[in-house]
């Protein structure tokens, strides 16, 4: 295994049961905050001069942690990062001060076009030294460990030489960067690609995963979709409570980016997370 060009840092001492922030929610924090462990925020969504998004920012730091999780850095791109993007997440992250910085493993475009989507990668060495290169560079422009999440996807490359789960963990290696388990995600990949779930999670380095996102998604016959705006389906938290045997306390949250519902069904359904994570404890602790 290569040896980071980077140091590795400790896990930080963020854990707990957090929610992301969206727009529709902004009047229901504002006017009671909930028992939450921290808050996740769209990097993009605040990377403005001004305005109501920076407003409640700053009224809900005060309360609490908060940890920033973009979509557009396109970490897997051939062009390489944009230094102009990376000099204006850093400005948000001194602004915010989170906990670690997240983004996804993909491509969002080419020649300065933004296509809006996570676009998926082959697992070669070739795109393994990219993403690498990527993420040091990022890594030293944010004076932070990159955290990176693993997005789902609907079709695999003839010419991957390697399991999702090897790109990942060799990518942690080489660059000291974290990991966010999206346990949506990989089970979405495992249904449609045919792979083993539990594989995927026994074949990551437990010490980089510092963050796990659940979410529902939407079946189309045999072929899942990654939607998150759905409740997280009962495969999802089976695969959750092997996650949280496996990795111990590790900060969790519910994601939602569509069909977004009033803030007190996903605050229900985080309870249920909390149940499952304490449930694993117990027997581990037996």
């Amino acid at each position: 295994m290569t040896q980071p060009d980077t140091v590795i840092r400790d896990r930080p001492g963020l854990t707990g049961f957090g929610l992301g922030l969206r727009p529709q929610h902004y009047p229901a924090f504002l006017a009671e905050p909930p028992e939450l462990d921290f808050l996740e925020i769209i990097s993009e969504n605040f990377m403005v001069a001004g305005g109501r998004p920076l407003t409640t920012l700053d009224a809900l730091r005060e309360r609490y942690p908060m940890v920033m999780h973009g979509v557009s850095m396109s970490i897997g791109s051939a062009d390489g990062v944009d230094l102009a993007y990376l000099r204006r997440l850093k400005t948000l992250a001194d602004r915010v001060q989170p906990a670690w910085v997240s983004d996804h493993l993909c491509w969002t475009g080419v020649n300065g076009h933004n296509t809006h989507d996570l676009l998926p990668l082959p697992y070669t060495e070739e795109a393994l030294a990219v993403v690498c290169e990527n993420i040091r560079l990022a890594q030293d422009v944010l004076d932070r460990a990159l955290v990176i999440e693993n997005p789902s996807s609907y079709l695999t490359f003839a010419a991957s030489g390697m399991s999702e789960w090897a790109f990942l963990s060799e990518m942690c290696a080489r660059t000291g960067c974290a990991l966010l388990l999206d346990v949506n995600n990989i089970h979405v990949s495992a249904v449609n690609h045919g792979f083993d779930a539990l594989e995927f999670l026994n074949g990551v380095p437990a010490d980089r995963v510092w963050q796990i996102h659940l979410a529902g998604h939407t079946s189309n016959g045999d072929l899942l979709i990654d939607t998150h705006d759905q409740p997280v389906p009962d495969p999802v938290w089976r695969l959750y409570d092997a996650a949280c045997r496996r990795f111990g306390p590790v900060a969790t949250m519910i994601e939602r980016d569509d069909n977004i519902p009033p803030l007190e069904d996903l605050l229900a359904e985080l309870e249920i997370a909390r149940i499952v994570a304490a449930e694993a404890r117990r027997d581990a602790a037996a």
